[in-house]
């Protein structure tokens, strides 16, 4: 779809919600995920500036998570523009995304819509390292995921009924030696600012401390699963959130993300191979994230320069067929020509 037809979906959902709407995704295209982060800061201000002080500013928003103080931050930078926040979610708002939509007066969900568990991750240079197979030496850290931390000593306490100090002090030992104490107190103090955080944007907009309470619990440590998906349903009716349920605003929230798929290419998982084709060296760009607003684009690019190469031992086996890339460039740039 051409751009101007685009942005007259957008301007009809506008006018749907008698709103103004700030697009936010972040692209969980496989091989190329992008995230909330405060990278992105300056360019939704860019378009919040552009559109002035507003009685309602909707954020329409795909993403399956970040960094939670970016959230946070997010949700306080627009509620500086306009009197009432509300978020649409068309398909995926998970994670931290989750945590934007506590922030807002309502929601706007399609029958496709997902929120899920605030469950965030620590990655630190102390944690666990997984060793690259392909690359002798070379490691990356693996992600300590909070609650599976909160889980594991809670099966030492009620899975295994361990009650005398010694026991559990030897449990943790056992873990301390895998993930280091450093890390796991980020883990300790990240539950409880995950907790803090969800609280704060709840109280935003709602009054009952025991509704308040009720959600965070749910939502940081009430679906034991990071996978877990809350629909348009459980949002209103387990969580009671306010969940708007409008098909017509809905319909066309759906037809407005399939255009941004098609420009993530968030269903079509990344493959080196189909990109190179048959040449032997390409430079391509990949659009990985995008904000955008009534006639403004910002999307973020990564330029890669990639070529065919022949992987010998002791890299491999056996010599093997494969693709170097290599990053030229990335950033967030205005392109209003996408």
């Amino acid at each position: 779809m051409a751009r101007n037809e685009r942005l007259k979906f957008l301007q009809e959902l506008e006018k749907l919600r008698s709103s103004r709407i700030l697009v936010y995704i972040t692209g969980d295209r496989r091989g190329l995920e992008t995230k909330i982060a405060t990278d992105s800061f300056p360019f939704c201000l860019t378009h919040l500036l552009k559109m002035g002080r507003q009685k309602r500013i909707d954020l329409f928003l795909y993403s399956t998570g970040g960094i939670t103080m970016a959230g946070y931050g997010l949700v306080n930078l627009i509620r500086e523009f306009c009197d009432s926040f509300g978020v649409i979610v068309p398909f995926k708002a998970q994670s931290t995304a989750t945590l934007i939509a506590l922030g807002a007066d309502e929601i706007v969900m399609t029958k496709m819509g997902q929120l899920s568990p605030i469950d965030p991750s620590v990655i630190s240079p102390f944690g666990p390292q997984f060793q690259i197979p392909e690359q002798p030496g070379a490691a990356r850290p693996i992600p300590v995921n909070v609650e599976d931390v909160v889980s594991y000593l809670n099966l030492a306490r009620q899975g295994l009924d361990l009650k005398d100090e010694d026991s559990l002090v030897r449990v943790f030992d056992r873990l301390s030696q895998v993930v280091h104490p450093l890390t796991l107190g980020s883990v300790s103090r990240i539950r409880e600012q995950t907790s803090f955080l969800a609280n704060t944007l709840l109280n935003y907009h709602m009054k009952d401390p025991n509704k308040i309470r009720k959600i965070v619990d749910i939502i940081t440590k009430g679906r034991f699963s990071h996978d877990y998906l809350i629909g348009r349903k459980e949002a209103k009716d387990v969580l009671e959130l306010n969940v708007i349920e409008d098909e017509d605003t809905s319909n066309k929230a759906f037809e407005l993300y399939t255009e941004y798929d098609h420009i993530l290419q968030l269903s079509t998982p990344y493959n080196a191979e189909v990109v190179l084709g048959d040449n032997r060296t390409i430079t391509a760009d990949f659009n990985r994230a995008l904000i955008e607003s009534d006639n403004l684009t910002h999307v973020f690019r990564t330029t890669k320069k990639m070529d065919r190469v022949t992987l010998n031992p002791p890299q491999v086996p056996f010599p093997t067929a494969g693709v170097s890339e290599t990053v030229i460039q990335e950033q967030w740039l205005q392109d209003n020509n996408i």
